[in-house]
């Protein structure tokens, strides 16, 4: 997901409108709403897209929300064994696409840039995999959000024509991939 907060305010020519700037018209008989924290701290869907409130940043939603994955991170270390803990973050997947999709649709947007739960839980599975140290943790951090805002090949074409709730998920999980085959390297080539 791209930077932008996509929290923006009614258009300047036509101030009952709600919706944020470029965004898709809502369905037929609503109208798209602004995020803000009244809504994010109150509906389930809009919580969890944004990140428990990490995607109302002003500037860099896209890495609070990252930052967001760390002590949810160390939760689920003290909370689960392994294999529950990996568990949890396949859920979180799934219970991320559904509340991408309800909360692009109250904001009448296919992915506004507030949307951080994708960035949660990709950064999530980069946690779970790279070593517990500060150094390694920083390097992923880097990586991740490169690999994110940058959106290399095939990520960017995943980004583009994948669509839905699915579709805002699937790239993040695509930006954690590559971080970890960055990692990876080393142990591959023998150094």
């Amino acid at each position: 997901m791209a930077e932008p907060s996509g929290t923006g305010g009614p258009p300047a020519d036509d101030p009952a409108r709600t919706e944020a700037p470029g965004a898709a018209p809502a369905p037929q008989g609503r109208t798209a709403r602004r995020a803000d924290a009244l809504w994010v701290f109150t509906t389930p869907a809009a919580f969890i897209a944004f990140g428990a409130g990490s995607g109302l940043a002003p500037r860099g939603p896209g890495t609070a929300g990252t930052l967001a994955a760390f002590p949810l991170h160390l939760l689920l270390v003290w909370l689960l064994p392994p294999v529950a803990h990996l568990a949890a973050i396949g859920l979180l997947f799934l219970v991320g696409i559904w509340a991408c999709a309800a909360a692009a649709r109250d904001l009448g947007s296919e992915d506004p840039g507030g949307i951080v739960i994708d960035e949660v839980v990709a950064f999530l599975l980069v946690l779970w995999w790279v070593p517990a140290t500060a150094p390694a943790w920083i390097a992923a951090f880097a990586l991740f959000r490169l690999f994110d805002i940058w959106k290399p090949q095939p990520i960017r074409w995943f980004d583009r024509n994948l669509k839905g709730g699915f579709g805002v998920m699937f790239d993040d999980l695509l930006a954690a991939a590559a971080t970890l085959i960055v990692f990876a390297i080393p142990a591959i080539v023998g150094a």
